[in-house]
């Protein structure tokens, strides 16, 4: 059964995004499971690859589907892990991305509020924010993978291997965005906001949190890492009951602390030889529910497909291109706490 460019792409979204799809062709429903879905992309696509010059023919086809997953998954994929802290938009190629601020009272009259963007050639500016409505600009990111010529030949790197891997490194790019944007916004704010220790100090930690909660609800939240996670231990366990026990030596950190959520950032690492991580698990971040999440996210236009072939091995680097644009409103309510005993490189 030869499918179209549009069956294609639902069998792409429904690969990367490990969903089941269920749809009509040629009046006859049908229904993948996500692995049922891979594997029918990939006779699909089989054709249209099977040798180089069939694949140069077909490359502009190839190209568009990659674009369009990329940009169906990745926005949805970057909600889904920072939603608690985040907020996500999508615009055209050309159009402002403007988030509507919304600034309680309370804000109004205990502090300003500032926004530290990305700037040019990778620089963070932080400027007053006036008014009701953010526009965060976008830079363009890129990644690429390199594809030897004998293994693009045999096929085997499939659709889905490659587009995830491209997916992973841009949503990897924007996390790495969001901590750089969180601690310059960090160093526009009193330094009673900031604590260092070497190793994890409750009585330090303590008082961030009180900070924070005088802010908002008073139910602040804590962003770190598992690695952070797993020293914020109160010196005193003596209160914890078995359950807790139970459920610390399972997961190996407590899921609340003292009545505050933990949310666990993942964690991934730079380099081939797993020595640089891409979050600095040192830094824990204590934010406030003030009605307004912190970070904004936006992504303009259709991610960007080519290959270059001009290697003397004929290895093929695929590159992508997708703008998007990162920015973190600072203000009184947010807090950083630094656990030196952690590193993120690895000696």
């Amino acid at each position: 059964m030869e499918l179209n460019l549009n069956d294609l792409k639902k069998l792409a979204k429904a690969t990367l995004s490990k969903t089941p799809l269920t749809y009509s062709v040629n009046g006859k429903e049908e229904t993948y499971t996500a692995d049922a879905a891979n594997e029918a992309l990939r006779t699909a696509l089989a054709p249209l690859t099977k040798d180089y010059y069939t694949f140069k023919r077909n490359e502009n086809t190839i190209f568009e589907l990659i674009s369009s997953t990329i940009d169906e998954i990745l926005p949805a994929r970057v909600m889904k892990q920072y939603e608690q802290f985040a907020d996500t938009i999508t615009v055209p190629q050309g159009d402002k991305p403007v988030f509507n601020i919304r600034i309680t009272e309370a804000a109004r009259k205990r502090a300003k509020a500032f926004v530290t963007s990305v700037g040019l050639a990778g620089r963070y500016e932080t400027v007053m924010l006036e008014g009701r409505q953010l526009t965060v600009n976008t830079s363009a990111y890129g990644y690429a993978i390199r594809l030897g010529f004998e293994e693009f030949l045999d096929g085997r790197y499939s659709f889905a291997d490659f587009t995830e891997i491209m997916i992973e490194g841009l949503d990897d790019a924007i996390y790495a965005e969001i901590a750089k944007a969180l601690d310059t916004a960090i160093d526009t704010l009193p330094a009673v906001n900031k604590a260092s220790h070497n190793g994890f100090d409750e009585k330090e930690f303590d008082k961030l949190l009180g900070i924070s909660d005088s802010y908002g609800n008073g139910n602040s939240t804590i962003y770190c890492t598992r690695e952070f996670a797993s020293t914020m231990i109160p010196h005193d366990a003596a209160w914890a009951s078995d359950s807790i026990k139970d459920d610390l030596f399972r997961r190996g950190f407590l899921g609340t602390y003292k009545g505050h959520n933990v949310v666990i950032l993942q964690q991934s690492v730079e380099d081939i030889d797993n020595k640089v991580k891409a979050i600095d698990p040192a830094k824990a971040y204590i934010i406030a529910s003030v009605g307004e999440k912190p970070v904004k996210i936006s992504f303009e236009g259709q991610t960007a497909v080519r290959t270059v072939e001009d290697n003397d091995d004929w290895s093929r680097d695929m590159q992508t291109y997708k703008k998007v644009g990162v920015a973190v409103l600072s203000n009184p309510s947010i807090c950083q706490f630094t656990n030196t005993e952690l590193k993120k490189v690895i000696a």
